[in-house]
C-alpha cells in the first residue's frame, strides 16, 4: 500500500518569510503600554515561576539534565552582558 503525501496547509504552506511578516503583524498590534511583561520584570518572572509549577519536578529539562541548565544559564548571562555593556 503506498502511503499518500499530505498537502501543506495554513501556515506549513507558508514560506518562512511571510510567517514572519504575520507574526510581525501580530506583536505590532499590542500597543507598548499593554506589554507588561517588557515594562514589569516582577510580573514576568512571578509568571514564568508559576508557569514552571505546573510542571511535574519529574518532568522538568534542567532538573532531569544538569548540563542543558548549565549552558541556558550561561547564555543568558552572556546575552545579558552584552546588552548591559
Amino acid at each position: 500500500m503506498e502511503a499518500i503525501a499530505k498537502a501543506k496547509r495554513g501556515f506549513a504552506a507558508m514560506d518562512a518569510q511571510t510567517r514572519r511578516a504575520i507574526a510581525r503583524k501580530g506583536g505590532q498590534s499590542v500597543p507598548p503600554e499593554k506589554r507588561v511583561f517588557a515594562k514589569d520584570r516582577s510580573l514576568a518572572t512571578s509568571a514564568g515561576q508559576k508557569g514552571g509549577r505546573s510542571v511535574d519536578p519529574a518532568n522538568r529539562s534542567f532538573s532531569q539534565d544538569r548540563e542543558l541548565a548549565s549552558d541556558a544559564g550561561r547564555k543568558g548571562g552572556r546575552k545579558r552582558a552584552a546588552a548591559h555593556s
